[in-house]
Protein backbone atom coordinates (compact mmCIF):
# COMPACT_ATOMS: atom_id res chain seq x y z
CA UNK A 1 0.00 0.00 0.00
CA UNK A 2 2.45 2.39 0.65
CA UNK A 3 6.04 2.50 -0.45
CA UNK A 4 9.39 1.43 1.37
CA UNK A 5 10.60 5.26 1.56
CA UNK A 6 7.48 6.35 2.90
CA UNK A 7 8.31 3.86 5.75
CA UNK A 8 11.75 5.13 6.50
CA UNK A 9 10.89 8.55 5.63
CA UNK A 10 8.83 8.38 9.66
CA UNK A 11 12.08 7.75 11.23
CA UNK A 12 11.25 5.60 14.12
CA UNK A 13 15.10 5.71 15.95
CA UNK A 14 14.34 8.99 15.73
CA UNK A 15 11.78 7.80 18.92
CA UNK A 16 14.63 7.66 21.14
CA UNK A 17 15.83 10.55 21.36
CA UNK A 18 12.57 11.85 22.70
CA UNK A 19 11.97 9.37 25.02
CA UNK A 20 13.82 10.76 28.30
CA UNK A 21 10.63 12.85 27.99
CA UNK A 22 8.33 10.19 28.73
CA UNK A 23 10.56 7.97 31.00
CA UNK A 24 10.63 11.24 33.48
CA UNK A 25 7.09 11.59 33.00
CA UNK A 26 6.93 7.99 34.32
CA UNK A 27 9.52 8.55 37.24
CA UNK A 28 6.98 11.18 38.89
CA UNK A 29 3.60 9.57 37.84
CA UNK A 30 2.25 8.80 41.20
CA UNK A 31 -1.01 6.18 39.81
CA UNK A 32 0.44 4.70 36.58
CA UNK A 33 -0.22 1.49 36.05
CA UNK A 34 1.50 -1.26 32.86
CA UNK A 35 -1.13 -0.99 30.62
CA UNK A 36 -1.82 2.81 30.35
CA UNK A 37 1.77 2.59 30.27
CA UNK A 38 2.29 0.24 27.40
CA UNK A 39 -0.44 2.40 25.45
CA UNK A 40 1.38 5.62 25.66
CA UNK A 41 4.34 4.71 25.05
CA UNK A 42 3.18 3.03 22.00
CA UNK A 43 1.13 5.92 20.58
CA UNK A 44 3.74 8.78 21.47
CA UNK A 45 6.82 6.94 20.15
CA UNK A 46 5.02 4.65 17.45
CA UNK A 47 2.40 6.79 16.05
CA UNK A 48 2.54 10.33 16.89
CA UNK A 49 6.31 11.13 16.50
CA UNK A 50 7.11 8.96 13.12
CA UNK A 51 3.60 10.97 12.02
CA UNK A 52 5.37 13.84 12.85
CA UNK A 53 8.16 13.09 11.19
CA UNK A 54 6.58 11.98 7.81
CA UNK A 55 4.54 14.93 7.52
CA UNK A 56 7.47 16.86 7.77
CA UNK A 57 9.57 15.33 5.53
CA UNK A 58 6.97 15.04 2.74
CA UNK A 59 7.20 18.97 2.61
CA UNK A 60 10.67 19.42 3.25
CA UNK A 61 11.57 16.60 0.49
CA UNK A 62 15.22 16.80 1.72
CA UNK A 63 17.89 15.53 -0.74
CA UNK A 64 20.72 15.31 2.60
CA UNK A 65 20.71 13.48 5.59
CA UNK A 66 18.18 14.47 8.15
CA UNK A 67 17.34 13.57 11.72
CA UNK A 68 18.07 9.30 12.00
CA UNK A 69 18.27 9.28 8.53
CA UNK A 70 21.71 9.71 6.58
CA UNK A 71 20.47 9.37 2.92
CA UNK A 72 16.58 10.69 2.48
CA UNK A 73 14.93 8.50 -0.32
CA UNK A 74 12.53 10.27 -2.84
CA UNK A 75 9.19 11.42 -1.28
CA UNK A 76 6.25 10.13 -2.71
CA UNK A 77 2.39 11.23 -1.82
CA UNK A 78 1.15 8.31 -0.04
CA UNK A 79 4.21 9.72 2.99
CA UNK A 80 1.45 12.20 3.17
CA UNK A 81 -1.47 10.27 3.09
CA UNK A 82 0.23 7.76 5.49
CA UNK A 83 1.36 10.42 8.86
CA UNK A 84 -2.38 11.06 8.54
CA UNK A 85 -3.29 7.88 9.20
CA UNK A 86 -0.87 7.18 11.81
CA UNK A 87 -2.14 10.86 13.86
CA UNK A 88 -5.67 9.38 13.32
CA UNK A 89 -4.84 6.00 14.68
CA UNK A 90 -2.60 7.69 17.61
CA UNK A 91 -5.42 9.96 18.12
CA UNK A 92 -8.70 7.09 18.32
CA UNK A 93 -6.77 4.59 20.17
CA UNK A 94 -5.59 7.05 23.01
CA UNK A 95 -9.31 8.13 22.90
CA UNK A 96 -10.28 4.09 23.44
CA UNK A 97 -7.58 2.73 25.49
CA UNK A 98 -6.38 6.15 27.50
CA UNK A 99 -8.46 9.05 28.28
CA UNK A 100 -10.58 11.43 26.42
CA UNK A 101 -8.06 14.27 27.60
CA UNK A 102 -5.23 12.06 26.38
CA UNK A 103 -6.67 12.07 23.40
CA UNK A 104 -7.32 15.61 22.95
CA UNK A 105 -3.67 16.66 23.56
CA UNK A 106 -2.62 14.07 20.71
CA UNK A 107 -5.33 15.75 18.29
CA UNK A 108 -3.19 19.64 19.17
CA UNK A 109 -0.10 17.81 19.11
CA UNK A 110 -0.57 16.79 15.87
CA UNK A 111 -1.88 19.86 14.32
CA UNK A 112 0.73 21.70 16.25
CA UNK A 113 3.53 19.60 14.20
CA UNK A 114 1.48 20.38 10.74
CA UNK A 115 1.90 24.05 11.30
CA UNK A 116 5.40 23.79 12.08
CA UNK A 117 5.81 21.71 8.43
CA UNK A 118 3.15 23.09 6.06
CA UNK A 119 3.95 25.65 3.64
CA UNK A 120 1.18 27.89 4.42
CA UNK A 121 2.10 28.25 7.80
CA UNK A 122 5.47 27.08 8.07
CA UNK A 123 6.61 27.61 11.78
CA UNK A 124 9.91 26.25 10.72
CA UNK A 125 10.80 29.48 8.67
CA UNK A 126 10.63 31.67 11.99
CA UNK A 127 14.05 30.65 13.86
CA UNK A 128 12.55 32.01 17.48
CA UNK A 129 9.10 30.95 17.19
CA UNK A 130 10.23 27.51 15.76
CA UNK A 131 12.25 27.20 18.42
CA UNK A 132 10.40 28.12 21.17
CA UNK A 133 7.03 25.97 19.84
CA UNK A 134 9.47 22.96 19.18
CA UNK A 135 10.90 22.78 23.05
CA UNK A 136 7.55 23.28 24.48
CA UNK A 137 5.51 20.99 22.92
CA UNK A 138 7.85 17.88 22.58
CA UNK A 139 9.03 19.08 26.23
CA UNK A 140 6.47 20.70 28.75
CA UNK A 141 3.23 20.06 26.76
CA UNK A 142 4.02 16.34 26.05
CA UNK A 143 5.52 15.53 29.41
CA UNK A 144 1.42 16.98 30.39
CA UNK A 145 -0.02 14.59 27.97
CA UNK A 146 2.01 11.36 28.70
CA UNK A 147 1.65 12.25 32.49
CA UNK A 148 -1.85 12.33 31.89
CA UNK A 149 -2.48 9.16 30.05
CA UNK A 150 0.04 7.33 32.47
CA UNK A 151 -1.92 8.07 35.62
CA UNK A 152 -5.62 8.29 34.31
CA UNK A 153 -5.85 12.21 35.44
CA UNK A 154 -7.40 15.01 34.25
CA UNK A 155 -5.32 18.45 32.91
CA UNK A 156 -6.38 20.22 35.66
CA UNK A 157 -5.22 17.46 37.97
CA UNK A 158 -2.02 17.34 36.38
CA UNK A 159 -1.41 21.12 36.91
CA UNK A 160 0.59 21.39 40.06
CA UNK A 161 3.56 22.64 40.89
CA UNK A 162 5.91 19.78 40.78
CA UNK A 163 4.69 18.10 37.84
CA UNK A 164 5.01 21.97 35.76
CA UNK A 165 8.65 21.93 37.07
CA UNK A 166 9.95 18.95 35.92
CA UNK A 167 8.09 19.31 32.36
CA UNK A 168 9.30 22.88 32.14
CA UNK A 169 12.75 21.25 32.41
CA UNK A 170 12.34 18.83 29.58
CA UNK A 171 11.35 22.31 27.55
CA UNK A 172 14.63 23.69 29.05
CA UNK A 173 16.72 20.59 27.63
CA UNK A 174 15.27 20.07 24.09
CA UNK A 175 16.11 24.18 24.11
CA UNK A 176 19.56 23.51 24.20
CA UNK A 177 19.39 20.72 21.98
CA UNK A 178 17.16 21.82 18.97
CA UNK A 179 20.10 24.23 17.77
CA UNK A 180 22.39 21.51 17.51
CA UNK A 181 20.23 19.49 15.21
CA UNK A 182 19.89 22.28 12.52
CA UNK A 183 23.65 22.98 12.89
CA UNK A 184 24.50 20.98 9.72
CA UNK A 185 21.52 21.89 7.65
CA UNK A 186 22.49 25.51 6.99
CA UNK A 187 22.85 25.14 3.45
CA UNK A 188 19.73 23.10 2.66
CA UNK A 189 17.42 25.40 5.04
CA UNK A 190 18.88 28.35 3.39
CA UNK A 191 17.77 27.01 -0.32
CA UNK A 192 14.30 26.15 1.20
CA UNK A 193 13.91 29.36 2.48
CA UNK A 194 13.93 28.11 6.62
CA UNK A 195 15.84 30.65 8.99
CA UNK A 196 16.29 28.27 11.32
CA UNK A 197 18.00 29.48 14.95
CA UNK A 198 21.14 28.19 14.20
CA UNK A 199 21.58 30.02 11.34
CA UNK A 200 21.13 33.11 12.66
CA UNK A 201 23.49 32.54 15.42
CA UNK A 202 25.91 30.92 13.09
CA UNK A 203 27.85 27.20 13.71
CA UNK A 204 30.35 28.92 16.98
CA UNK A 205 27.32 30.97 18.37
CA UNK A 206 25.18 27.40 18.29
CA UNK A 207 27.55 25.75 20.05
CA UNK A 208 28.06 28.58 22.92
CA UNK A 209 24.24 28.83 22.58
CA UNK A 210 23.74 25.45 23.75
CA UNK A 211 26.24 25.13 25.94
CA UNK A 212 24.52 27.84 28.18
CA UNK A 213 21.66 26.56 27.94
CA UNK A 214 22.39 23.41 29.12
CA UNK A 215 24.24 24.14 32.09
CA UNK A 216 20.87 25.89 33.23
CA UNK A 217 18.67 22.67 32.62
CA UNK A 218 21.46 20.66 34.03
CA UNK A 219 21.13 23.10 37.65
CA UNK A 220 17.77 23.09 37.07
CA UNK A 221 17.37 19.29 36.87
CA UNK A 222 20.17 18.86 39.97
CA UNK A 223 18.06 21.28 42.30
CA UNK A 224 14.41 19.65 41.17
CA UNK A 225 15.89 15.71 41.85
CA UNK A 226 17.65 16.92 45.25
CA UNK A 227 14.53 18.27 46.17
CA UNK A 228 11.89 15.48 45.21
CA UNK A 229 14.27 12.68 44.91
CA UNK A 230 16.87 13.50 47.43
CA UNK A 231 20.76 14.28 46.39
CA UNK A 232 22.01 11.12 45.95
CA UNK A 233 19.63 11.08 42.62
CA UNK A 234 20.97 14.85 41.61
CA UNK A 235 24.54 13.65 41.88
CA UNK A 236 23.80 10.36 39.52
CA UNK A 237 22.33 12.83 37.20
CA UNK A 238 24.97 15.09 37.04
CA UNK A 239 27.58 11.73 36.73
CA UNK A 240 24.78 10.85 33.87
CA UNK A 241 26.03 13.75 32.06
CA UNK A 242 29.64 13.51 31.61
CA UNK A 243 29.57 11.34 28.67
CA UNK A 244 27.84 14.32 26.94
CA UNK A 245 29.86 16.74 28.35
CA UNK A 246 33.14 15.37 26.94
CA UNK A 247 31.50 14.62 23.45
CA UNK A 248 30.22 18.09 23.12
CA UNK A 249 33.36 19.32 24.25
CA UNK A 250 35.37 17.69 21.80
CA UNK A 251 33.13 18.32 19.31
CA UNK A 252 32.98 21.94 19.50
CA UNK A 253 37.02 22.03 19.51
CA UNK A 254 37.10 20.25 16.48
CA UNK A 255 34.39 22.97 14.93
CA UNK A 256 36.10 26.00 15.76
CA UNK A 257 38.84 24.29 13.78
CA UNK A 258 37.14 23.15 10.73
CA UNK A 259 33.61 24.36 10.01
CA UNK A 260 32.83 21.12 8.31
CA UNK A 261 32.79 19.25 11.86
CA UNK A 262 29.56 20.17 12.01
CA UNK A 263 28.04 17.35 9.62
CA UNK A 264 25.41 14.57 10.38
CA UNK A 265 27.37 11.99 12.11
CA UNK A 266 28.89 14.51 14.56
CA UNK A 267 24.77 15.68 15.45
CA UNK A 268 23.31 12.16 15.40
CA UNK A 269 26.56 11.00 17.64
CA UNK A 270 25.78 13.70 20.03
CA UNK A 271 21.69 12.56 19.97
CA UNK A 272 22.42 8.93 20.85
CA UNK A 273 24.88 9.61 23.85
CA UNK A 274 22.80 12.81 25.16
CA UNK A 275 19.58 10.43 24.47
CA UNK A 276 20.83 7.30 25.97
CA UNK A 277 22.28 9.19 29.11
CA UNK A 278 19.16 10.17 29.71
CA UNK A 279 16.86 7.27 29.19
CA UNK A 280 19.03 5.24 31.61
CA UNK A 281 19.66 7.76 34.04
CA UNK A 282 15.36 8.18 34.15
CA UNK A 283 14.85 4.37 33.63
CA UNK A 284 16.87 4.09 36.56
CA UNK A 285 15.18 7.05 38.40
CA UNK A 286 11.34 5.01 37.83
CA UNK A 287 13.07 1.92 39.19
CA UNK A 288 13.97 3.21 42.40
CA UNK A 289 11.47 5.18 42.99
CA UNK A 290 8.88 2.09 42.42
CA UNK A 291 11.06 -0.33 44.14
CA UNK A 292 11.38 -2.37 40.98
CA UNK A 293 15.36 -1.65 41.20
CA UNK A 294 15.07 -3.81 44.60
CA UNK A 295 13.70 -6.30 43.15
CA UNK A 296 15.82 -6.67 40.23
CA UNK A 297 19.28 -6.85 42.62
Amino acid sequence: MFKRSSWLHLRLPFSWFLLPVFLFSLSVSPNFNGARMGWVLFIVHFLLYPASNGYNSYFDKDKKSIGALRNPPPVYPGLYYLSLFLDLAAVILGYAFVSPTFAAMLLIYGLVSKAYSHPRIRLKKYAVSSWLIAGFFQGIFTFVMCYCGVNDFSIITALNEDVLLAGALTTVMLWANYPMTQVYQHEEDTERGDKTLSIVLGIKGTFLFAAFIFLLATIGFYLYLREFFGMRNGIIFLLSTIPVLLYFSFWFLAARKDSSAANYSRTMGLNVISSTCLNGFFTYLFLSKTHLLQLLV
